[in-house]
């Protein structure tokens, strides 16, 4: 008998997760650390965009702090199980269909685009705005369940 491999779970992450985690906001830091150790220890794997790490980058930058600019560089483009993607054509072309479906904002649809196209089971935000979008299963993060 041949025992087929279970494919670990893709999930698609949204900028604010990640600042929520770097900020340790008092509702969400809990959720995120679950969430991110799932990730990190294999239980997921991760897809956002490299909006992500521009919008990361855009406050320690304003404020001077360089060396939390690379901190962050370092740790989010070294950390296990999650990978950082470039608009390219695909992501692209997706992204324009969901701003024409659903009228939502350029950096958001690159965001799901990002995890339809990488094959994403869920995209994790705290945008209600996103809860229109029908192609992929929108999950808040005040509502995620591990």
């Amino acid at each position: 008998m041949v025992v087929k491999a279970l494919e670990t779970p893709v999930i698609g992450i949204d900028t604010m997760i990640f600042i929520y985690h770097f900020e340790d906001h008092p509702d969400y830091s809990r959720i995120t650390e679950r969430l991110f150790e799932a990730v990190e220890n294999g239980k997921y794997n991760a897809v956002t965009s490299f909006i992500t790490l521009l919008e990361i980058l855009v406050k320690p930058k304003q404020e001077g702090q360089l060396k939390a600019v690379s901190d962050y560089r370092d740790l989010l483009l070294t950390f296990p199980n999650l990978r950082f993607l470039p608009v390219d054509l695909g992501i692209s072309d997706m992204a324009s269909t969901l701003r024409a479906k659903y009228s939502i904002k350029t950096a958001d649809a690159i965001q799901a685009a990002t995890a339809i196209i990488e094959g994403a089971r869920v995209f994790i935000t705290n945008d209600e705005t996103l809860k229109k979008v029908k192609d992929i299963e929108i999950i808040m993060l005040k509502d995620w369940k591990q």
